[in-house]
């Protein structure tokens, strides 16, 4: 096992649903797909975002997608023209949670296509 961004298994899309985060993270493949079912969880997810303040974290797997997708409730800090912050319609957010360090098999990294 070893210390890789999120970036190196998936990618990822994200967007404002009011004052709540929409995150799609989707696998390279199906041994990343099946890796982060078993490790990503709602609640590391939410962990890593806490310093913004989410109030739930939920997970919905889309197997077909081989995607995950997080729903993180008032986490915008009001969003759209609502908020201050400079990303306040969540566009980044994918971006940042690609940069969530895990620990995951060498091996797994490697599998990132081209």
């Amino acid at each position: 096992m070893q210390q890789i961004r999120l970036g190196e298994v998936a990618y990822a899309r994200s967007g404002d649903k009011g004052s709540g985060e929409n995150i799609g993270l989707l696998a390279h493949t199906q041994a990343g797909y099946d890796f982060l079912v078993a490790n990503l969880t709602a609640e590391k997810v939410h962990e890593f975002f806490k310093p913004y303040g989410p109030t739930k974290t939920v997970r919905y797997e889309l197997p077909n997608l081989l995607a995950l997708n997080f729903v993180l409730s008032d986490v915008l800090d009001g969003g759209g023209s609502v908020s201050l912050r400079i990303d306040a319609q969540g566009k980044a957010m994918g971006q940042a949670l690609l940069e969530m360090l895990i620990e995951a098999p060498q091996e797994l990294a490697k599998m990132k296509p081209d």
